[in-house]
C-alpha cells in the first residue's frame, strides 16, 4: 500500500515538472493600421501566446501602452486564467498624432518574451 502511494506522488510530481518543460514566456503580437487620419479611432488586436496555461503556471497579465501611457490592462490569476494558450483582445484608440503602441504579456513564472510594437503614422 505504501509503495502505491509513492508511485502516485511521483507520477503527480513528474506531470507537474513535465508541463514546465514545455512551457514558455508569454509573447504578444499586435495587429493594426500603419497609418491613420488624425483624430480617427483605430482598432488594435492584441494576440497573446503562452504554452502551458494551468493552475500553477499561466499568463498573469497583459499591458498595452500608447506613447508610454497605459491604455489597457488585463490581469489573470489561477482562478481566472486566460481562456486558452492562444487568445486575443481588441481595443480602440483615438490617434492624435504619430503613435507607438507597445504591449507586453507576462508569465507568472517565466516572465515576458519582450514587448510587441506597432507604429502608427498620421496622414
Amino acid at each position: 500500500m505504501m509503495n502505491r502511494r509513492w508511485v502516485v506522488v511521483i507520477v503527480f510530481l513528474f506531470s507537474l515538472l513535465a508541463g514546465r518543460a514545455f512551457a514558455d514566456q508569454t509573447s504578444v503580437s499586435l495587429e493594426g493600421p500603419d497609418e491613420a487620419i488624425n483624430g480617427s479611432e483605430v482598432t488594435i488586436k492584441v494576440n497573446v501566446v503562452h504554452k502551458g496555461n494551468h493552475f500553477f503556471h499561466y499568463t498573469s497579465g497583459v499591458v498595452v501602452q500608447a506613447n508610454g501611457t497605459e491604455i489597457a490592462r488585463w490581469e489573470f490569476s489561477p482562478w481566472d486564467k486566460p481562456e486558452d494558450q492562444v487568445f486575443s483582445r481588441e481595443i480602440t484608440y483615438t490617434v492624435t498624432g504619430p503613435t507607438e503602441i507597445t504591449s507586453t504579456g507576462t508569465c507568472n513564472i517565466h516572465g515576458s518574451a519582450g514587448p510587441a510594437v506597432l507604429k502608427i503614422s498620421v496622414k
